[in-house]
């Protein structure tokens, strides 16, 4: 699992966590990969770490715990996506033609795991791709494949309609043969997309892309990062370890919510949390210990460890920090951020996008 990205078009949450780290549905979205990957029979993990890294072997040790052996391998120095999953090839005990499943740590899926693993021997494929299809793919690069499901090439992101020959994207999930990571130069950036990928198809190697139209969500922006827990919660993206039952909230332990407050959309209430009267909170994510004050709404946001809404408040589409203070009477609306231990003042400040 490659896990070494700083995640700064997450920030401020990122200041104190990796984004594989951060808290989605209860538990950090590294938990969820490593118990989809359980269930499909994956006994051995390699977290490729960068950033940060203490805090993954902090929380997942050895990995007993989790059902699966867990080793750490740390990337000093950026090494791009391919050069990541070569910098992990001394940790693989597998042969030469054995399979390594790679698996981006951002994103959330539902992707049949052991399937892919199954057409990349069936297709006796040197790689096999996971891709989805989405309705908008001009913020992706494309990977049309051939009517065997052989890749033909990797595009930019389309910048004309005419440049849109297919719907499929690279998901974030390969399956390659061992020997061929070891192939990858060492010690410096690589782009698997645009460098691994394409020379492997212009030598003639056997790229497959697995088409599964099951759940995906890339979890890089504020948005997604809400959109996904809130699919976790109601049971829309399966993972055995959400920490409770599937349905409009998740409550964890010692959060307090006040009988006439509303907590929908599949939210989460954090760890040590209070929900003052009167209160609404609907499709957001509360960090352990938030406290949300008398009449506030909260709507499609993040609300950082410590942080506070204060009485009446607004916060819609907003990333509000740890242990930042958003007083009384205050409005912040899509894609405001308050940063750790910022104190937004009273009043009815109105903030926009532009502010952020």
């Amino acid at each position: 699992m490659l896990v070494g990205g700083k995640g700064t078009r997450l920030r401020p949450l990122t200041i104190s966590a990796p984004k594989p780290m951060l808290p989605v549905a209860g538990v950090p979205v590294t938990e969820h990969q490593v118990g989809r990957a359980r269930e499909a029979g994956v006994t051995r993990i390699i977290l490729g770490t960068s950033y940060q890294a203490e805090v993954f072997s902090d929380y997942f040790g050895s990995g007993e715990e989790f059902g699966v052996e867990l080793d750490y391998v740390v990337e000093d120095v950026p090494l791009g996506t391919g050069g990541a999953i070569r910098n992990v090839a001394d940790a693989l005990e597998s042969g030469p033609d054995d399979p390594v499943i790679i698996f981006n740590g951002d994103v959330l899926t539902g992707l049949d795991i052991a399937g892919i693993v199954q057409a990349w021997r069936d297709a006796d494929a040197d790689v096999a791709i996971y891709l989805t299809r989405v309705q908008d793919p001009r913020a992706f690069g494309l990977v049309p494949t051939d009517a065997d499901g052989n890749v033909t090439a990797f595009l930019e992101k389309p910048q004309t309609p005419e440049e849109i020959v297919t719907d499929q994207i690279n998901a974030g999930c390969y399956v390659f043969r061992r020997s061929l990571i070891d192939e990858i130069p060492n010690e410096r950036p690589v782009s698997v997309e645009r460098e691994t990928f394409p020379g492997l198809l212009a030598r003639g190697a056997k790229v497959i892309g697995y088409v599964d139209d099951c759940y995906w969500l890339d979890l890089g922006t504020p948005l997604a990062f809400v959109q996904g827990s809130a699919d976790l919660v109601r049971g829309v993206a399966p993972s055995p370890a959400v920490p409770g039952p599937t349905g409009e909230a998740l409550v964890l332990a010692d959060a307090e919510i006040a009988s006439d407050a509303t907590v929908t959309g599949g939210s989460v209430v954090g760890r040590g949390s209070h929900i003052s009267s009167g209160a609404v909170l609907a499709s957001s994510v509360l960090f352990d210990e938030a406290v949300i004050g008398e009449g506030a709404h909260i709507e499609r946001s993040v609300i950082g460890r410590g942080a506070y809404i204060g009485a009446g408040a607004v916060v819609r589409g907003a990333v509000v920090g740890d242990g930042a203070r958003v007083e009384a009477g205050n409005e912040l609306l899509d894609g405001v951020r308050v940063f750790p231990n910022q104190t937004i003042a009273p009043g009815s400040i109105r903030f926009s996008s532009d502010q952020s």
